[in-house]
């Protein structure tokens, strides 16, 4: 599998993650994006033995989109502190079967995890285990029954996105887990991380990387050259 760079340097290394693929390494044995970069690191700079990749965030198997990985443990920390202060922004584009109320808007909830059926749902405050999950959301286009949003990230809880709009009626395209009611097995979840703004580890310096859904359904229902046009940026 060719890896889709974004940027590379000494420190850090932004890739595009496709669909289907893992962050990291799990028992199925599966291709994983923390493997492939070792292996283009090692391979492009003919670096000997074992190759330093942090991991600092993840994306979930059936998403697609940016992320950013540390090519030193300086790197990896200074990333994971930024992500722990919500200095890192993560913008992402999804595809919803139905369309909230409200054009744009914040969503707050308060979420429980069963880590042993992996399910997350929307639970009471003061519920045991629960976490406070929000994120901010514009309408940016509509069509047959189905509504591409943006999406900005205040927390970064499992499942977040595809709880937080399916609990208020309108599942993301293709999830199977929290829409199974109106989603066909084996449609690919329309779920795209296509914005990550962070400071560089070591320059100190605001980064931004974009890389847009691909040309396939249902993403080629909307005008996602308009959207990039009149969004590119965070909410």
């Amino acid at each position: 599998m060719k890896l889709q760079v974004l940027y590379e340097d000494n420190h850090i290394l932004v890739v595009v993650k496709p669909p289907n693929v893992l962050s990291q390494e799990d028992d199925t044995g599966d291709a994983d994006m923390l493997t492939l970069c070792k292996e283009y690191v090692k391979e492009k700079y003919n670096k000997p033995g074992n190759v330093y990749i942090g991991l600092v965030h993840r994306l979930d198997r059936p998403v697609g989109g940016v992320m950013v990985f540390a090519r030193t443990s300086k790197a990896a920390s200074r990333l994971s502190e930024e992500i722990r202060s919500r200095s890192l922004k993560k913008g992402y584009m999804a595809v919803l079967r139905g369309c909230p109320q409200k054009q744009s808007a914040r969503l707050e909830d308060y979420l429980v995890k069963d880590s042993r059926k992996n399910q997350v749902r929307v639970a009471r405050e003061n519920e045991e285990g629960a976490k406070k999950a929000s994120l901010s959301y514009s309408v940016e286009g509509r069509a047959e029954g189905l509504c591409l949003v943006r999406i900005e990230l205040e927390t970064g809880r499992p499942h977040q996105i595809r709880v937080q709009f399916a609990s208020r009626g309108c599942p993301l395209y293709g999830d199977q887990r929290y829409g199974a009611n109106v989603n066909v097995k084996g449609e690919q979840i329309a779920l795209w991380s296509y914005h990550l703004s962070f400071m560089h580890p070591t320059l100190k310096e605001r980064m931004e990387f974009f890389a847009y859904p691909p040309c396939e359904y249902p993403w080629n229902m909307f005008d996602i050259e308009a959207v990039k046009v009149r969004n590119h940026g965070a909410l």
